[in-house]
């Protein structure tokens, strides 16, 4: 089924609607140079719209915004700056459906999945806007009694938010969220593929009353660029990156230039558990959550799974089952189960991996290869018997591509789920609840789905061990990252 012409109307109508230039300083502007950078709708190809692409000289002057609104924005009443986030999370619940619209079209995932995105984008605010008036301290008396220890927790200053391309709208509101609660301003960054859901996120902020120079946005073609010359000014104190691995090292090293404060949430390469007394329906819908969400594209996407040798047939034959009759096509499609990869590298990435297992030996039980036509479409992939090398089971797949794996016991399942430079999030089906917990203890993971394949939640804390990213995002440790301590010794006068 073609998508229906109202639908793609509709979609295109929201996208003419949202600003496209810089936003810098509360107004919205082009770049110094005039430049212009495409957004292509992955699943035809085509160009959707042209944005702002800002040049180094643009980046220092959304800097420069923050610290000269960072005095005032850190003096506002908490109250106030929780409800900030909250008129802005009425108004994204209010507008759902048409920015899930925009969102399939800059970034392919189906409609269903943009609409749940934006749901969850706009928790990370409703959270964050209940966060703000939770900052504590501390008061207690020095040992010796001559004096009191007052603690106390302030912003950390202005923030370089560099987000990603898979989740254009949540990963902005999982930093925005906590930044804007502890009192920091922000200078966002994001990803040059979908800048169209940011735009319009800072939009919204914008009218709900959010002062000017508290939130700015540079979209650019020039990330490392622009990027590498925020992080060596002196006013920016705080790097928030989501992205890969070998760009997240990257950032660190030239972060350690001036000790600037970062988190990082970084690349992932989830093992996925199968027991042999698991309920296999459940794992194999767990499996097909963990593994389709967001077309395999995302860093807590299960990356391989290891599946009990007495069940492993049976598990393959019926997520095989499950992938093959999943819909592939475009987003705005209605009968559209799975959309495209963002792009033609991406599509080449994910078949040289099965073209390795398969090469190494490894079945392929379902899919295989990208689908031809217009777009950057990829089938749902089933590999049997991959042998434990292949580099599908060793890097990151980002793409629709599920390789299983063969154990005999639990030693087995554990080392090899422990045998990776990641540790962002994995997953357990069992229904012994003893095991279950065992492993999850055993597992050098920051997150766990145990007998569930969707774990993500703004109430949880998130983030990885290892190579997978330092600190954490979400929950009630989220505010952290963008608050530092301060001790004050006050002499005892009584």
């Amino acid at each position: 089924m073609a998508v229906p012409a109202e639908v793609l109307a509709a979609a295109l109508t929201v996208v003419d609607k949202t600003p496209k230039g810089l936003y810098v300083d509360g107004e919205w502007r082009a770049g110094r140079d005039g430049a212009v950078l495409p957004v292509e709708d992955p699943a035809t190809g085509t160009t959707i719209a042209e944005v702002a692409d800002a040049s180094v000289e643009d980046g220092r002057d959304a800097l420069a915004a923050a610290a000269r609104a960072q005095a005032g924005w850190a003096a506002t009443p908490p109250r106030e700056r929780g409800e900030v986030l909250r008129r802005a999370f009425d108004l994204i619940i209010e507008r759902r459906d048409d920015l899930a619209r925009m969102m399939t079209l800059e970034m392919g995932k189906a409609f269903a999945e943009s609409q749940a995105e934006v749901s969850y984008a706009a928790e990370f605010l409703r959270w964050f806007a209940e966060e703000a008036v939770r900052i504590d301290g501390g008061y207690l008396p020095a040992p010796g009694g001559n004096s009191r220890v007052v603690v106390m927790r302030q912003p950390v200053g202005p923030c370089l938010l560099v987000t990603p391309w898979n989740f254009p709208m949540a990963m902005g509101t999982r930093k925005i969220g906590p930044a804007l609660a502890a009192g920091c301003t922000v200078v966002v960054k994001p990803a040059k593929q979908t800048p169209l859901s940011m735009l319009a996120l800072v939009r919204i902020l914008e009218e709900a009353g959010l002062p000017r120079g508290v939130v700015n946005v540079i979209t650019t073609s020039q990330s490392g660029r622009v990027t590498s010359a925020l992080l060596t000014d002196e006013r920016l104190r705080k790097l928030s990156f989501t992205g890969s691995t070998p760009v997240g090292r990257t950032l660190l090293a030239q972060s350690a230039e001036r000790v600037l404060r970062t988190s990082m949430e970084l690349g992932g390469n989830a093992p996925f558990l199968v027991f042999a007394d698991a309920d296999l329906d459940l794992a194999v819908e767990g499996a097909v959550q963990a593994k389709m969400r967001n077309v395999g594209e995302a860093c807590t996407a299960a990356n391989r799974f290891y599946v009990h040798r007495s069940v492993a047939p049976r598990f393959v034959e019926a997520l095989a089952a499950r992938l093959g009759e999943l819909r592939v096509g475009h987003g705005l499609d209605p009968s559209t189960d799975v959309g495209p990869l963002i792009d033609g590298v991406a599509v080449a990435s994910v078949a040289e991996l099965v073209a390795d297992a398969t090469q190494a030996g490894a079945a392929v039980v379902t899919g295989g290869g990208p689908i031809a036509g217009a777009g950057h479409f990829f089938a749902p992939t089933v590999l049997s018997g991959v042998p434990d090398g292949a580099r599908c089971v060793r890097e990151e797949i980002f793409g629709p591509v599920a390789p299983v794996v063969a154990f005999d016991d639990e030693d087995e399942a554990v080392g090899l789920a422990n045998d990776s430079e990641y540790g962002l999030a994995a997953y357990v089906f069992t229904e012994n609840l003893g095991r279950g917990l065992r492993v999850t203890e055993r597992l050098e993971s920051g997150m766990v789905g145990l007998n569930q394949g969707v774990i993500s939640n703004p109430a949880a804390p998130f983030g990885g061990v290892k190579q997978s990213g330092l600190g954490r995002e979400g929950g009630t440790v989220g505010i952290d990252e963008y608050l530092t301590v301060k001790y004050a010794a006050v002499r005892a006068q009584w």
